[in-house]
């Protein structure tokens, strides 16, 4: 079955900021890709504004999938799909947080909000070459929540544990770590796969025609999506067990290795 899609994740998948960001050969793979006619999508945890400018520099025009699938939205600023907080959830976790004075990011209508301008917003956004507001939480409006995400840098079990108990006190969200660190919250419909799947309704792709790849565990409901499940050698153990092929790593070009394995792409 001939690949019209190919739906990526970014950190760890095809981004690297320890070596510079994309390498070249990850560049030109995706020109190849986009000259073919297969259609390559960013499927992020990120915020959608944190993802546009490495989509500019990709040269890509298709819909960014934001929010672990939370948002799919153009370069227009047409939204095709959105599945927000519930804002009742929302200030339960909020409270969760403050009782057990966990950091957490709250991201409202694509703006990211905290409490505190401490070292945690710093290295986040460093990272990422975004804005935030600081602010109390209770002096804003809860509503149209995007997603919630919990970090502890460096305390990879605390964020497994926060897991853990949100899971059992909230099962009617979707809460999955997307890196060691980092404890995301959203709707249960705000899943890598949930975006996906609507792409392929509104292109006519089968879902056999898709390869998706990724390197954390809440790529495992990207790779749900696809024909052609690809996990990355640096991926986690939960994902590998998910994927029909183990690639290379980021810092190996794992997803040129794997696009050249299973489309018609080759790389100079």
């Amino acid at each position: 079955m001939t690949v019209k899609m190919v739906a990526t994740d970014i950190d760890g998948t095809i981004l690297n900021w320890d070596f510079g960001g994309f390498t070249p050969k990850v560049k030109e793979c995706i020109k190849n890709l986009t000259a073919s006619n297969v259609k390559v999508v960013l499927v992020t945890g990120r915020m959608h504004k944190a993802a546009t400018f490495l989509a500019d520099e990709l040269e890509l025009d298709t819909p960014i999938v934001s929010y672990q699938g939370g948002m799919i939205k153009d370069r227009s600023g047409k939204v095709y799909y959105r599945k927000d907080l519930d804002a009742e959830r929302a200030k339960e976790i909020i409270k969760w947080a403050k009782e057990n004075n966990v950091h957490i990011n709250l991201y409202m209508d694509d703006i990211l909000y905290v409490e505190k301008d401490d070292e945690t917003i710093k290295q986040y956004t460093d990272a990422r070459f975004i804005d935030y507001k600081v602010c109390p939480f209770e002096s804003l409006e809860i509503k149209n929540v995007n997603k919630i995400l919990a970090i502890k840098y460096g305390d990879a079990p605390t964020v497994t544990g926060w897991v853990d108990f949100l899971g059992k006190e909230f099962p009617e969200l979707y809460i999955v770590k997307s890196t060691p660190y980092f404890c995301e919250i959203s709707n249960n419909e705000a899943k890598k796969s949930c975006a996906v799947e609507y792409l392929c309704k509104l292109w006519d792709i089968e879902k056999s025609e898709v390869l998706a790849i990724g390197d954390q565990n809440n790529d495992i409901e990207l790779l749900k999506s696809g024909g052609i499940k690809v996990a990355m050698g640096n991926g986690t153990p939960e994902l590998k067990e998910c994927a029909d092929f183990i690639t290379d790593t980021v810092e190996n070009d794992g997803f040129v290795k794997a696009c050249e394995k299973f489309i018609n792409c080759p790389v100079r």
